[in-house]
């Protein structure tokens, strides 16, 4: 601080003390004060000044004694740099490593050992402890049972962290532990054996036999025992109780379908095996509930397996106990019918009502908490190694019977009795076909897993359809090849040419047409029944989500099962489609095409019997009778053949494909008389009025067949009625007609009004020519 700046604050600070002559009189007061002060502050500033020699010397010391300590770490440094030149340069430590490895490994050894033997020890101690329980307290037992078992899981565990060591201290283990549950089960069922067999079980009376105490303990001893399994266990667990009163079923069941006795064929499964497990089932099922159904509902209601019925429903445990027997006597009969294809249907067969009845008459559930799908029975069991088989046996049959239906004499008739009047009449084969095909559907609407029920589908019942349909095409290519001009070029029989005669060509086509028909309304109603909406919508679920478009079920590709059943499998469409759709297009393809050649057959035949009758040159004759007129002569062949083809196509055709079929023909004859007989010939009043007769019978032929299916002739009839307008008279004359048609449009359309053939269709200029096909207007 400089003394101009000290001077400065000593003038403010005398400024602030002295502020009137007042202040002078405190002046010593004000000296003593400062005195003080001053004598404060050098006492901190000597203070401070020895703090500061002080820590210079401390700070001086540690850098002497930091640098003393480098010098000794690079002085022991530099010691150690020698001593490890002179190790590496020897042999020594090598040979002193040597000479310990084995010493070292034999005491690895010792203490590895002594600890194998503190845990065998306790693994003694943890067995006798359990063993010391039983049969008292079996609840007890379990306590050391499961730190054993703990043990065993634990060692495994370790061991696969090890890459697989101590495989014989783990197996021992493993032994132990197994050794022993079995021994507790043992000791816990003879004991129950022991109650039965003092009761004579099981000749009691199932209808009015109660459990006693003793034996309930027992019961109850062994549920204890296995609780722990039964909560735990990734599969289905036998309970012990039912196992043990089950053995002397299991026994019988071995006496009469194991042994050499005649109930033990093969062939006997069916009508023996099967309905002897049901009766005996049925016999102790209110016996087994009454009594055992508390003591399951005390120990597993409140559980995970409160949904199980084996574990929930005493019935559906004593099935489990006895399942395994009849598992064994199923692979047995397998074996030993091997090759035999019949049989093997037949036996799938049996095999699905037996678990059927499991399932529905007992509410066996196998465990299993899949609820829509359910216990997949000893059906599902035996397809695991056998559905191939079966699938080819059912197929062969399957088809070999469709070869029999086609081969049959009436196959290719028309079935008149299938339906009533109005009604599409399909052939007995196509009946046959469809009634094979539900059979088809029978054989395997019970299987549980979705792969084998596409492929029935798929191998077998479209399979079938496709061959029938090949069959269909192969008569309308047939029927083709003896109609055109072209197939005739190639060749054709005598024997073909006369199979077409009179209604042969329409039968050819009906036969088609009804029998596509009756196969696409089948399919139709298949695909509104509960077994095939529930396929397609599985089809279309798996499609979604599988990942490998080259197995989607079964082994079968994406494509090839999209092409086999619908477009629209795998897509968002669900609404509009069935798994039919690809089959029903196909046929629907050939009852469109057998609908339009019986159309064009109708016409063709129209045009030949016709001719005669189109070649009449007598419409310009005159005559005064025009009233009770007579049909044409050339007409009769015409309405004999016509009534012939209406009869005929009336009883095999339903009532909507009858009209089409004869409104497209009626429609090129009423185009073919328009043009070849009115357009084509001069008419006299009695001409037209012969005409106007034939034309009324062809009509009235119509009629008798099809309500207004005359009205296809609609616009020749209003021709007709024009061309016979009458000379003179009161109303509408010829002349009147003809000078109102010539006049201009809006005459013209008046007189057509007139007349009432305005909404005929009839125009102006139709009118024109029709009235200048009278003789009289030409003169």
């Amino acid at each position: 601080m400089t003394t101009m700046e000290h001077d400065i604050r000593l003038e403010d600070y005398l400024d602030d003390k002295l502020q009137s002559t007042t202040d002078f009189d405190h002046l010593d007061t004000l000296l003593s004060s400062v005195e003080h002060q001053r004598s404060q502050l050098q006492s901190q500033l000597d203070d401070a000044t020895a703090a500061l020699a002080q820590a210079r010397q401390s700070e001086s010391d540690r850098q002497n004694a930091l640098m003393a300590q480098i010098d000794e770490f690079q002085s022991l440094q530099s010691s150690i740099d020698v001593r490890l030149q002179i190790i590496a340069s020897s042999d020594a430590p090598d040979e002193a490593i040597k000479r310990l490895e084995a010493p070292m490994g034999q005491l690895r050894k010792v203490d590895l050992a002594y600890k194998y033997l503190l845990l065998l020890q306790d693994v003694a101690k943890l067995r006798q402890e359990a063993r010391s329980h039983l049969p008292e307290s079996p609840k007890q037992a379990l306590e050391p049972y499961t730190k054993l078992k703990q043990l065993c899981l634990r060692l495994k565990e370790l061991q696969n962290n090890a890459d697989g060591a101590a495989v014989h201290l783990v197996n021992f283990v493993e032994g132990v532990t197994e050794t022993l549950w079995d021994e507790m089960k043992a000791t816990m069922s003879a004991e129950l054996e022991a109650v039965l067999k003092a009761r004579k079980w099981p000749n009691v009376d199932p209808d009015n036999a109660e459990v006693d105490e003793e034996w309930l303990g027992c019961f109850e001893k062994l549920i204890d025992l296995q609780v722990p399994e039964v909560l735990y266990s990734p599969t289905v667990v036998t309970l012990l109780p039912f196992e043990v009163m089950a053995q002397i079923f299991v026994k019988e069941f071995r006496f009469h379908f194991m042994s050499d006795k005649p109930t033990s064929a093969p062939q006997a499964i069916g009508a023996h095996c099967f309905p002897w497990f049901t009766a005996l089932l049925e016999k102790w099922e209110d016996f087994l509930r009454d009594n055992f159904g508390g003591v399951l509902a005390a120990r597993f209601a409140e559980t995970g397996v409160r949904e199980r019925m084996v574990y929930m429903d005493p019935v559906c445990g004593f099935i489990t106990a006895m399942l395994p027997v009849v598992r064994e006597k199923v692979r047995d009969t397998l074996e030993a019918t091997r090759g035999d294809a019949a049989f093997l249907s037949s036996l799938m067969g049996q095999l699905m009502s037996f678990d059927e009845t499991l399932r529905g008459g007992f509410a066996y559930d196998g465990g299993d908490d899949d609820v829509e799908e359910g216990w997949g029975g000893l059906t599902s069991e035996v397809l695991q190694d056998h559905f191939r088989t079966w699938l080819e046996a059912e197929k062969q049959f399957a088809l070999e019977r469709y070869q029999g239906i086609m081969k049959t004499q009436d196959a290719r008739m028309i079935d008149y009795d299938f339906a009533g009047a109005g009604k599409t009449k399909p052939t007995f084969a196509a009946v046959r076909v469809t009634d094979l095909l539900k059979s088809v559907t029978t054989q395997y609407e019970r299987v549980r897993r979705f792969s084998h029920k596409l492929r029935f589908l798929i191998d077998i019942q479209l399979t079938i359809l496709d061959e029938y349909h090949d069959h269909l095409r192969g008569t309308l290519e047939a029927y083709l090849s003896i109609t055109s001009t072209v197939g005739r070029a190639f060749g054709v029989t005598k024997e073909q040419i006369a199979a077409l005669e009179g209604t042969g060509a329409l039968e050819t086509l009906c036969k088609v047409y009804g029998s596509a028909d009756h196969v696409v309304n089948a399919l139709k109603d298949w695909s509104n029944e509960e077994f095939f909406i529930t396929m397609w919508e599985q089809l279309q679920s798996r499609a979604k989500v599988t990942e490998d478009q080259s197995n989607l079920a079964g082994g079968m590709s994406y494509d090839h099962v999209r092409n086999r059943t619908s477009a629209v499998v795998g897509t968002e469409d669900n609404d509009n489609g069935v798994l039919f759709d690809e089959t029903i297009a196909a046929y629907s393809a050939r009852r469109q095409t057998a609908q339009k050649l019986l159309s064009e057959a109708l016409a063709s035949s129209h045009h030949k019997i016709f001719r005669a009758y189109l070649h009449r040159a007598q419409w310009t004759t005159i005559s005064d009778e025009v009233d009770n007129l007579a049909i044409t002569a050339e007409l009769d062949e015409p309405l004999r053949i016509l009534k012939r083809d209406l009869d005929f196509l009336s009883r095999a055709l339903g009532t909507a494909a009858f009209r089409r079929v004869w409104r497209q023909a009626l429609e090129k004859l009423n185009d073919i008389l328009w043009t070849e007989v009115l357009m084509s010939h001069k008419f006299t009043a009695s001409g037209a009025a012969q005409f106007a007769r034939d034309l009324a019978a062809i009509e009235g032929v119509v009629e008798r067949y099809i309500p207004d299916g005359s009205n296809a002739l609609g616009s020749l009839s209003d021709a007709v009625r024009l061309l016979n307008l009458p000379l003179e008279g009161e109303g509408m004359t010829l002349k009147k007609a003809t000078d109102m048609v010539y006049t201009d449009n809006t005459e013209a359309k008046k007189m057509l009004e007139e007349v009432g053939v305005a909404d005929g269709g009839l125009t102006a200029a139709n009118a024109r020519q029709i009235l200048g096909r009278r003789v009289e207007n030409a003169e």
